[in-house]
This record gives structure tokens, sequence and C-alpha cells, in this order.
């Protein structure tokens, strides 16, 4: 029976997470114990197995970043454990450590999926390089992953310049700095997503990963897996094993937009990983521990929602550290000029066109708006804009019924006001769709960006056409 030992970092560190959960595969146990001896000394949690039989055993079980192992070994060598990973945890990278070093065996490993190779007596500085080389790139291919899986986010950078603006970049760049959870409060459109992506780009783990996850975009039967990922064979169709959001964004930081619909019983559970760093993956026999920075953002007013009942207290007080609240669009008019002229740059050069003069009249009228959209319904008028009459461009506008909500009385704060001014637009729209396409319906979706078969749905809502059953 193979002599495993572990050696938990805590130990001597007992405030901080482990540098790194490392399995050491070795069947001389005086070998493997030095091994977990040093690497403990030095902050990592390893654990011993005394065979590739063992050590995929242990891998089933317990979650490792990554794995030392020799190469010449009875039964089943290196070279044999590297090839059963590839199909059990394509994931975890693997660190050869021999004392037979030739190159024929070198490249063999590196072939077979090695993320290193070292050879004996091995240096302790020497297998810290290797595994943290190992760990960035796991890390970089989950990110990468991650990032195929999502629609491409916007790529906008924060634009303003007026008061508002600059306190709360003020406040942002502030708590970049800093480790602290920070709560992004502010109407939808306002652009909370770019300035955590900002905070994340400022702050020391700027070169991990970046996730964001829609709290409500997520069914309540997927949200554990979503989050905290599972094993293969968790559960019927867990047939591989699957990282959640929350192991993605290790070393990273973590966006956990629309907080305020995220169900209770994942608010119990998010409150475990702020207050203890771990989660329990499903299939898993011992938790997991992160290391990531909390960012939260929300629409609604989570603190009357809290003292109501209707999210957790004591999340809330966990979540409200640092918070920001982001201005409406209409709170700094100021900032419209930039943000249009911004816009049609980034359109106009991906449309493949100059970059269009936007004249004092045009901007005039865009300013008197009151924006219930926000930014981002701003990008979406000028993108229309410059789609729908690549001539004129924006001062082309009059084409939108911008200018009839642009030349109305102000905004009272009514919803129904507010859902009418939308409703003209949308309608508005569609019409002049229809008049540019010529009445076909396939080239009016195009220009107004939406499937073809939804079109009959908006001219039926606006009385464009009479209503039937049909599409």
């Amino acid at each position: 029976m193979a002599n495993s030992r572990a050696v938990d970092s805590r130990r001597d560190a007992p405030r901080s997470a482990p540098r790194a959960h490392v399995l050491v595969v070795d069947d001389e146990d005086y070998v493997r114990d030095s091994l977990l001896a040093v690497l403990g000394a030095r902050g990592y949690a390893a654990v011993g197995a005394g065979s590739v039989a063992e050590a995929i055993s242990l891998l089933s079980k317990i979650p490792v970043d990554v794995v030392l192992s020799d190469f010449r070994m009875p039964e089943a060598d290196g070279l044999d454990l590297l090839h059963r990973l590839q199909t059990s945890s394509p994931d975890t990278p693997v660190v050869i450590l021999t004392g037979h070093g030739t190159v024929v065996s070198a490249v063999a490993c590196l072939k077979a999926g090695a993320s290193d190779y070292i050879l004996k007596p091995a240096d302790p500085e020497a297998i810290e390089v290797a595994f943290a080389r190992a760990i960035e790139s796991r890390s970089l291919r989950r990110e990468v992953r991650y990032l195929r899986t999502v629609a491409a986010g916007d790529a906008d950078k924060p634009v303003g310049e007026s008061a508002a603006w600059r306190r709360v970049m003020a406040m942002v760049d502030a708590a970049a700095a800093s480790d602290s959870t920070v709560l992004l409060l502010g109407e939808s459109g306002t652009g909370k997503e770019l300035l955590a992506r900002r905070i994340h780009d400022r702050s020391a783990r700027a070169s991990g990963p970046f996730v964001r996850v829609n709290c409500a975009a997520i069914p309540l039967e997927m949200w554990e897996s979503e989050f905290f990922g599972h094993r293969k064979g968790a559960f019927t169709g867990a047939s591989a094993d699957r990282d959640g959001r929350f192991q993605l964004a290790h070393r990273g930081t973590l966006l956990l937009d629309e907080i305020g619909a995220m169900p209770a019983a994942g608010q119990a559970k998010l409150l475990r990983v702020i207050q203890d760093g771990e989660f329990d993956r499903l299939g898993d026999v011992q938790p997991t521990r992160v290391d990531i920075r909390i960012v939260a953002s929300t629409n609604s007013d989570l603190a009357s929602e809290a003292r109501t009942g209707a999210f957790r207290l004591d999340l809330f007080y966990r979540l409200n550290v640092v918070t920001i609240e982001v201005p409406p669009l209409r709170r700094r008019p100021e900032d419209v000029p930039l943000l249009v002229r911004a816009f049609a740059h980034e359109i106009a050069a991906r449309l493949g066109r100059a970059t269009p003069v936007v004249s004092p009249a045009t901007v005039a009228r865009l300013r008197a708006y009151s924006w219930p959209g926000n930014v981002r319904e701003l990008r979406s008028v000028v993108e229309r804009a410059l789609v729908l009459d690549p001539v004129h461009g924006l001062d082309g506008v009059d084409m939108l019924p911008i200018l009839a909500a642009a030349s109305a009385p102000e905004r009272t704060g009514s919803d129904l006001n507010i859902r009418e001014a939308v409703s003209r637009l949308e309608r508005d729209l569609v019409i002049e769709a229809q008049r540019r396409s010529g009445g076909v319906q396939k080239e009016a979706a195009r220009l107004l960006g939406i499937d073809p078969r939804n079109l009959g749905y908006y001219l039926r809502k606006h009385g464009l056409v009479e209503g039937d059953e049909h599409d």
C-alpha cells in the first residue's frame, strides 16, 4: 500500500489560501515525502500518490491545480499517466520529474501533453517556475474557452467629462487599487459592465480572468452547475468535468450582473464563497478554494429589497463594501456630444466609412432628449442613423423619431410617458425600414437588426398590417 500523505500549507499560513493544490506521483516513498514537505513549506497544499492508478483515483475525488509526476515507475509510467489524463482530466497540467533525462523522453512527454519537464534532483525554484507556467497556461485556456461561449462584450471605453461622471471615475479608480468587493448601482444601459471591466483592468488582478455572469439569465435548475461546476458523472447528463464561473474567475474578477435577480438558494451559497473562499462542486468530496474579487451590479434598489426580505440582508452587507452609483445619461447631458462622436467614429470604422461630421444642430437635438435607455440607447440611435442613411449620417437623424421625443416636453418621470415615447420610436423605425426596403420584409428586418420572423409581430403590434393568425 502506497504511503499517501497530505501536507497542507495552511499550517504555515493559516490566514491565506494555498498557492495551488498539487498531486505528487512517485513510487519511491522517501522521494514523494520529501517533495510533499518542500511543497508544503512553500505554501502549496500537496497530496501524494504512489502509482498512476492511485493518482487517477485521487483526481476523480479531489480538485488539483497541477500534477508533479515521476517519469519512471513500475506498471505504468509518466507517459501512461499523461495519456490517461488526456481523456479523464485534459485541463490538469502535468510536470514530469525524472532522473533519466533524455531528449527522446522529454519530447515524448511534451508531445503527450506535459506542460514541463524537470530533471532530478529537482531544484525547488525550478519546480515553482514550472508550476507557475502550468497554472497560468491553464487559466488562459479556461478564459479563452469561456470567452468563446459568450457573446462578445461591448468594446467601448467609458466616456465622459461631466462633473457627475468624473466623480464616478474617481471612485472606480480608487476602488480598483484595493481588493474590496464593489457594488455598482444604476439604471440599465448606464455602463456598469464597462466600469466593472475598468476596475479589473486597473487592479492587481489585471493579468487574471475577468468573468461576467448574468444572474437573471440562468435557470434555477442549472444555477449550481453554472456557478460552481461539476464532475463527470455527478448527475445524469454530466458527460465531462465542467468548471463553473467561480473557478473560471480564480485569481481574477467575477462580475455578478443583475445580482438582485439571484435566487434565494444561490444567495446563501454566494455568501459562503465570499466568507470562506470555497464552495462545493457537484461530484467532489472536498471543497474547492478560490481566490476571486467580486464586483456586483444591479438596476434595482438592493437596500430596499434587503430591508423587505426580498434579498438576504447579510449578503447585502457583504456586497455593500464600496458602493458606486452610476448616474443616468439624462443627469449628465454634457457628455452626450462626446459619446455621439465616440460611437460615430467606432461604428463608421466598422462599416468601412470615414467618421461623419456631426453638426451642432444635430448634437443639440440629441442632447435635448432624455434617453430613457441611457448610453445603450444613444449608441443604438447612432448606429441606426449611420446604417439606414449612409449619405447623411447623423445629420439625417430627422428620419428617426428621436426628434419627436427631443422636441416633446421634459420627461415627467411617468413610466407611461416613457413607454409611449419608446413605442413611438419603435413604430417610426419600422415604418422607415419598410420604406427604405420597398416593402421587402427580409430587407426591412435586416435594416432593423431583427430576425425576419419577428417583423410581422412588430407590424401587427403597431397596426401597420391587419392582424391574423400567421406570421
